[in-house]
């Protein structure tokens, strides 16, 4: 039986973080902060991601944190789940990434510090030389996995394309749920960037703006494909994904309880019959992460790499 969740992430301290203009061409989220230096928002940004790092240690996760350097132009560094994903049968997958700058976040040394913690990679599955034809797929932003019903979810747009989709599907053997999503831009509609800002997928629950799937067909292809799998469907709006209620992730803690990981903004957005839904499947833990969501356009979620490799000898 494959987990659904994991109690091991790896995280990244930033180290220059910013706004990223190769990626707000297409994150709609992401926001200019006025009067505040380039260097005052990386010091908010590593205040707020150690805070968050303290409240899932004390919460009971295992995190590994890995110091980014200044080596490369990493602004958006402290999102690795974009780049890499660990499975279960110990392989890690690498991604291409839409943006030149954050292709360097790929290094060799983080995979290596996670080795260092215990954990054992046993193959390394490549799909970087997308690139190459301008063809992306960025991880678990672009791909929400159901590991139990062994099914993957995913939105399409520049940062998530369809044929490198499936054959990421047939090399770990899911089966793919493919459809669009949008968000209103200026009274446009415009493709959500990552899958993972408009869903979350817990092990007996899904959390999704409906609402941001435009067709009926798809949206139905999506919910018959949930409800197949018994998983209840705790809906949310479209403003709501905009205080990034869909980019949450579920954790166990070390005695394996359910753990639901969010922003205090997300969090903050919530009705008092959502939360209620949510604390019957698992406890809510929040944090602040407001200059990392204004800035980078991503939450909670996208700051943590789930590890579900095995334990080396």
């Amino acid at each position: 039986m494959n987990k659904q969740t994991t109690n091991a992430i790896l995280m990244i301290r930033p180290v220059q973080f910013r706004m990223n203009e190769q990626t707000a061409v297409n994150n709609y989220y992401q926001k200019i902060i006025d009067n505040i230096n380039s260097d005052e928002v990386n010091q908010l940004a590593v205040n707020e991601f150690d805070s968050f790092v303290r409240i899932l240690r004390d919460a009971g996760v295992q995190v590994i944190v890995v110091d980014d350097t200044k080596d490369f132009d990493t602004p958006d560094s402290i999102f690795p789940n974009n780049w890499v994903s660990f499975h279960s049968d110990g392989t890690a997958a690498l991604y291409p990434m839409f943006a030149k700058n954050r292709r360097d976040e790929r290094k060799e040394s983080i995979l290596q510090a996670v080795e260092a913690n215990g954990f054992q990679i046993k193959t390394v599955m490549d799909y970087t030389n997308a690139e190459h034809e301008e063809v992306f797929l960025e991880g678990t932003g672009s791909v929400i996995l159901d590991r139990d019903n062994r099914k993957a979810y995913c939105a399409l747009s520049p940062r998530a394309d369809e044929s490198l989709f499936i054959e990421f599907c047939e090399d770990f053997e899911y089966t793919p749920v493919v459809f669009s999503a949008y968000q209103s831009v200026n009274n446009t509609r415009k493709k959500i960037y990552h899958t993972n800002v408009m869903m979350c997928l817990g092990d007996t629950f899904a959390v999704i703006c409906l609402d941001s799937i435009d067709d009926k067909k798809e949206q139905n292809l999506v919910t018959s494909h949930l409800k197949k799998d018994r998983k209840t469907i705790i809906e949310i709006t479209e403003s709501q994904v905009n205080q990034f209620a869909g980019n949450m992730l579920q954790l166990n803690d070390a005695q394996g309880n359910s753990l639901l990981i969010m922003s205090q903004s997300a969090k903050d957005s919530l009705t008092s019959n959502q939360l209620n839904q949510l604390q019957g499947h698992a406890k809510i833990v929040s944090s602040s992460l407001n200059i990392i969501e204004a800035c980078g356009g991503g939450s909670a979620r996208c700051m943590m790499a789930e590890i579900f490799l095995p334990k080396a000898n």
